[in-house]
């Protein structure tokens, strides 16, 4: 058989060249480069199953392989030219592997589209960045479990509308943002699952006339089965939008923990201090201490929702099966992934950097009459409907207003004056320690709950 030097890939169809523009804006060398290990990772397997079902021979596909395994050690060794007149990473390799071997590089792309070829890649990277998000998350919590465990006894007011509500373990506040990461733990989980069906095969869109086994590159590739619909398999980008959208909710959770360590480490609030090593300074203002960290974690939110936004909205329009505007969801989707990356250390970090001002937060606990709730719940436990004991509590915080005392300061004739059901252990009531411990409802504030669930986490995260 005649060997030909390899024409643009569409072959003699064109009468002219390609305009420079053109070109241009239909390259995404730049973007899709990062690609190159699950492109030749799907190459490899596509060219074993072409062999093993007698499609090609085992000569030609051991010199095709062989061939692939240069081009990918090229790259990792940055001795690989990448060309923007060969559009993509599919192209860039075959091209290359033409120049390696030959003629018998045409044999590989039996049996596939660049279509099915690309989104098998995007799939392949985003299971393997959701798993190593996943690990950063867990890094994270570990932290926090940590600076939760260093404090079991700091008890700080809780907020509701950011005013003084009841008081808590600081413990237990921690874990509440150790909730949240671990519910994007477990959606990273989903993405990975659901992104792990093969459309290796599907070819441009209908599949193959070829006696494929695509069972065969899915377990090759790590996948759990063949994608059951051929164009579908081509023109799906929900794994993408999947992951997105998991990386947006992750960044917000990240934000809302930046807010609260800013609110927390302002002048004003002064709940916490920060070490160093995590603020920055003024060109201008020499005393002063900046959390840009967390700042920043705040402020990147806006471009990871951006990025989401985008490729939804390239995707509302296109009917099936595969266009061109479908180029543009892996650079938003890489610079996500970047993004989200950077901020799980960073928000790791800051929270090894945490220093909380105890003398502080235990006054702001007692602030806000922080106990009022345990009044009302204590006048029930006597007999009263809660009700009558809300407008009894209230009674009680506008007495200690008028006195200028915490609740806590009030002395047993003051809250006595209140109801005849009060009797002296009363008291008790008032106090925060109390009013914390007494939290044991499970998933409640107390000491006994937060340690069993510190355990519990310790042990999910080891």
């Amino acid at each position: 058989m005649k060997k030909t030097k390899a024409n643009k890939i569409w072959g003699e169809r064109m009468k002219n060249k390609p305009s420079p523009l053109l070109t241009q804006i239909n390259a995404s060398i730049d973007v899709d480069k990062i690609l190159y290990a699950e492109d030749i990772a799907g190459s490899i397997a596509h060219c074993k199953m072409l062999s093993k079902q007698k499609i090609i021979s085992s000569v030609i596909s051991n010199k095709i392989i062989k061939g692939l395994q240069k081009i990918e050690k090229e790259i990792k060794n940055k001795k690989f030219h990448f060309d923007q007149a060969h559009e993509d990473i599919h192209l860039n390799i075959e091209k290359r592997l033409f120049e390696i071997i030959g003629y018998e590089a045409g044999f590989l792309h039996i049996a596939r589209s660049r279509n099915d070829q690309v989104t098998t890649d995007f799939k392949l990277w985003t299971i393997k960045k959701s798993k190593e998000l996943k690990n950063e998350i867990k890094n994270l919590i570990k932290s926090l479990i940590k600076l939760a465990s260093k404090n079991l006894d700091l008890i700080m007011p809780g907020f509701t509308h950011l005013k003084n509500a009841q008081p808590v373990l600081f413990s237990h506040y921690l874990l509440a943002y150790v909730e949240m990461f671990k519910r994007d733990y477990k959606k990273f989980s989903n993405v990975i699952d659901n992104a792990s069906e093969n459309p290796l095969g599907s070819a441009a869109l209908a599949g193959t006339s070829f006696n494929t086994d695509r069972f065969f590159t899915s377990k090759q590739l790590g996948f759990k089965k063949p994608t059951d619909n051929s164009i579908d398999s081509v023109s799906d980008r929900d794994y993408a939008i999947e992951f997105l959208f998991v990386c947006s909710l992750c960044s917000m959770h990240l934000s809302r923990f930046a807010e609260e360590l800013i609110l927390w480490n302002s002048d004003v609030v002064n709940m916490i201090k920060i070490k160093d090593s995590m603020l920055t300074g003024s060109s201008i203002m020499p005393q002063k201490k900046n959390p840009d960290a967390a700042e920043l974690l705040r402020g990147k939110t806006g471009s990871v929702y951006g990025n989401l936004n985008n490729l939804l909205v390239t995707m509302k329009g296109l009917p099936l099966a595969y266009f061109k505007d479908m180029q543009e969801d892996k650079k938003t989707t890489f610079e996500t992934y970047e993004i989200l990356s950077l901020n799980l250390k960073i928000a790791k970090e800051l929270a090894e950097s945490i220093i909380p001002n105890k003398k502080i937060m235990r006054k702001f606990s007692n602030d806000g009459y922080t106990t009022a709730t345990d009044f009302a719940d204590y006048l029930v436990k006597k007999g009263m409907s809660f009700r009558d004991a809300h407008k009894k509590s209230a009674i009680l915080v506008n007495q200690a207003e008028k006195l200028g005392k915490n609740l806590d300061e009030l002395s047993f004739l003051d809250i006595k004056k209140i109801d005849k059901l009060v009797e002296k252990d009363v008291l008790q009531i008032l106090k925060i320690e109390n009013s914390v411990n007494s939290k044991k409802s499970y998933g409640g504030t107390s000491k006994q709950n937060v340690v069993k669930m510190i355990n519990k986490l310790k042990k999910e995260f080891k």
